[in-house]
């Protein structure tokens, strides 16, 4: 049982970063953006992918037709917390990121699954 709390004890005390990542499609180049507020969670994303559950039904479809190993995911930027400021929103700035982000590589239509 002690095993048990130390364990738990161990994942409360990891930090949980938030950012923005890529998943690139190496064979035609197209990209996903997308944020999340902790980062730990593209494994579940790669978990969907593989099971054919993914929401984007379009990257669902290449990632099937492709496979896995023609695909890398990336992490783009980490959200730096601003603690010394009282109005900070981290659910805003990191929304503010991925729009950066967006903007800057436009994943849409030919170019994305965005």
């Amino acid at each position: 049982m002690d095993r048990k709390k130390e364990l738990k004890q161990q994942y409360q005390e990891i930090e949980i970063i938030a950012g923005i990542y890529q998943i690139k499609n190496n064979v035609n180049g197209k990209l996903f953006v997308e944020s999340t507020r902790n980062l730990k969670t593209i494994n579940g994303v790669k978990f969907t992918l593989n099971n054919s559950t993914h929401i984007n039904k379009e990257l669902q479809s290449d990632w099937n037709e492709f496979g896995k190993d023609a695909f890398s995911i990336e992490i783009l930027e980490m959200l730096k917390k601003d603690e010394n400021n009282p109005d900070y929103n981290e659910k805003e700035a990191l929304k503010a990121m991925e729009q950066k982000w967006l903007d800057q590589l436009s994943p849409y239509g030919e170019n994305g699954y965005n």
